[in-house]
């Protein structure tokens, strides 16, 4: 065998280890780059879900404010109907007159006068009742008139001797009415179910 022989000889044992290394690293370099492609996909999947679930969650988010928003309008809107009513029953109840103003006027007094046992009495109503709750009181000994008290009408009833106080005031029989009515008043107005 001949030195050139040999030296070919290890050239292509050289040759072929070459070629299979070559070989081997591109099947590892292969392998690498379909592991970082699954890797990839799968980091783009889990973006992509976690993107998706972010979007759910704030259109959820959004979706809640919009109702809740909605409700606090229309709560709003039923608070200005029911003060609207509330106003304009009490405009009406402040325009009462003649007998009718005369006889709830005198029902009130005679429900506050059945309090009291004894005749030092004042009764106070509101300025414009002044004659009218005079005349009424006419029928009651011991009763006194007390002056002005700031309301739409009806009396105060009240006596040092017993320190008994009744507010039969339209005022205060409108505020027991519209608390007791409430509900009903705005199922009515509003058809709540």
């Amino acid at each position: 065998m001949s030195l050139d022989t040999v030296v070919e000889d290890i050239r292509d044992d050289a040759r072929t280890r070459a070629e299979e290394i070559r070989e081997d690293a591109e099947e590892r370099a292969e392998e690498i780059v379909a592991e970082a492609e699954a890797e990839a996909e799968e980091l783009l999947e889990d973006r992509e879900a976690a993107v998706e679930r972010q979007i759910e969650q704030e259109r959820e988010q959004a979706l809640s404010s919009a109702k809740l928003e909605a409700k606090q309008a229309r709560l709003e809107a039923r608070r200005d109907v029911l003060e609207d009513v509330r106003e304009e029953t009490e405009a009406a109840i402040a325009e009462l007159s003649g007998d009718r103003r005369a006889e709830l006027t005198r029902l009130l007094l005679e429900d506050a006068a059945a309090e009291f046992d004894t005749d030092d009495v004042v009764v106070s109503g509101r300025a414009d009742d002044e004659s009218l709750i005079r005349e009424l009181l006419s029928d009651y000994e011991g009763y006194q008139y007390g002056g002005e008290h700031d309301c739409l009408g009806g009396v105060v009833v009240e006596s040092e001797v017993s320190r008994v106080r009744v507010d039969n005031t339209f005022d205060s029989v409108l505020t027991d009415v519209w608390e007791d009515s409430l509900k009903e008043l705005s199922a009515r107005l509003f058809d709540d179910e």
